[in-house]
């Protein structure tokens, strides 16, 4: 078949197949749980923390503060482990700059620890990059209850 109608069926199957692709990214972004992000009003490698786990398809709510220590008191996060932001997934406390992939990792794995943490503000973590300069090397901590670490990752 040539002329008009092959145009339009190829036109359509195009159609077709990027709305299924669509479709698809769509599903995969609904089925990740949704994140609350505690956070200052003004840090904007917090706001580029939440862009991070909101691409990888993280549903996010965000809640500014001016003064987050009561909220990581209450969530357990140990002050040596403290960071800019603090969230919570599925019982999960993320705290500070920690990747989505190992976000998706807890809870798959569903480790029985109070959270992840990336101590500090690391150079090149998500939310940290910064042109024309190494990123560092850096941990990702599972802590428990008792504040008690350890390695979950090395970046």
């Amino acid at each position: 078949m040539s002329g008009p109608l092959a145009r339009r069926g190829v036109l359509v199957g195009g159609v077709t197949l990027a709305l299924a692709a669509a479709g698809a990214r769509l599903l995969g972004a609904a089925t990740k749980p949704p994140i609350a992000v505690h956070k200052s009003p003004t840090c904007g490698c917090c706001a580029a923390w939440v862009e991070h786990v909101r691409a990888s398809g993280y549903p996010t709510t965000t809640h500014d503060q001016d003064d987050l220590t009561p909220i990581k008191r209450k969530l357990g996060v140990p002050r040596a482990l403290q960071s800019c932001h603090t969230a919570v997934v599925e019982g999960y406390v993320i705290e500070g700059h920690v990747p989505a992939d190992l976000i998706d990792r807890l809870l798959r794995e569903r480790p029985s620890v109070v959270g992840l943490a990336v101590p500090g503000m690391p150079v090149g973590s998500p939310g940290m990059e910064t042109p024309g300069q190494a990123a560092e090397r850096y941990q990702v901590l599972a802590f428990d209850q008792k504040g008690r670490t350890t390695v979950f990752a090395t970046r």
